[in-house]
């Protein structure tokens, strides 16, 4: 593991242990994040339908749901990742490790920009009321933050191109095995099961340009209209974002 790739994955931990501190960051403890995370989790679900009902997608669109956009907690497995990717790093390649701290700086983004709308939610007459469309719209617009939102998906888009890439390289699979056991002998398994997951649904894809183009564009598209204000911006999602 380069210097350079230990400097970049040691600002992203920094960033993940200042931001989950309960003591530094109070915002943790809101009873609007964990409502606002299982909304958040049930629109992507519904709008992640028909990749769900594709045979070749669906395992791709359930490991986004369930390590990328998730409703849970991920500082188990980001925590990991400081002592298992050094070891790692002489099993796997590249590709690999991009996969995982591009995913760790996702999970801290994405923490970050829901703890920003917890408080926008918590700031309501009534904070314990239902979440609408039309909260949720003005939580997102909340601070402007188009820049993060855009680099948002892109990161999404990268953990997806490292595994896809991953896939394509001959060996890649014996050697993400051969990690398996170091790192389960360490206590250290939530980032292997996150990668091996990863690699699975990938290599099921058999290519993942068209389901990362389709992915792209569809929450482009839900960022644009959030941030104009559109009175229903997750309709129709499949026909209008290809």
């Amino acid at each position: 593991m380069s210097a350079e790739f230990r400097q970049r994955l040691a600002r992203r931990l920094e960033w993940q242990r200042a931001l989950n501190d309960p003591v530094k960051e109070p915002r943790n403890s809101l009873a609007t994040l964990a409502p606002l995370r299982q909304w958040q989790s049930r629109r992507l679900a519904q709008s992640f339908k028909d990749f769900l009902a594709n045979p070749a997608m669906s395992p791709a669109a359930e490991f986004f749901l369930s390590d990328l956009y998730a409703d849970r907690d991920f500082s188990a497995r980001d925590r990991d990742a400081a002592r298992v990717l050094p070891m790692m790093s002489r099993f796997l390649p590249d590709s690999l490790l991009r996969a995982a701290t591009d995913a760790i700086e996702l999970a801290v983004l994405s923490h970050a920009l829901d703890m920003r709308m917890a408080e926008h939610l918590a700031a309501r007459p009534n904070p314990k009321a239902a979440i609408t469309i039309a909260d949720y719209t003005r939580a997102y617009q909340h601070g402007n933050y188009r820049r993060l939102r855009q680099h948002q998906i892109e990161l999404v888009l990268r953990v997806g191109q490292a595994l896809d890439a991953a896939v394509k390289k001959h060996g890649v699979y014996k050697l993400l095995r051969a990690a398996r056991i170091p790192a389960q002998m360490a206590g250290l398994s939530e980032l292997q099961g996150f990668l091996e997951r990863g690699f699975h649904a990938f290599d099921a894809l058999g290519g993942a340009d068209d389901f990362l183009d389709q992915v792209a564009a569809r929450e482009r598209e839900v960022s644009r209209r959030l941030f104009a204000a559109h009175p229903r911006p997750f309709d129709q999602l499949n026909s209008s974002s290809r």
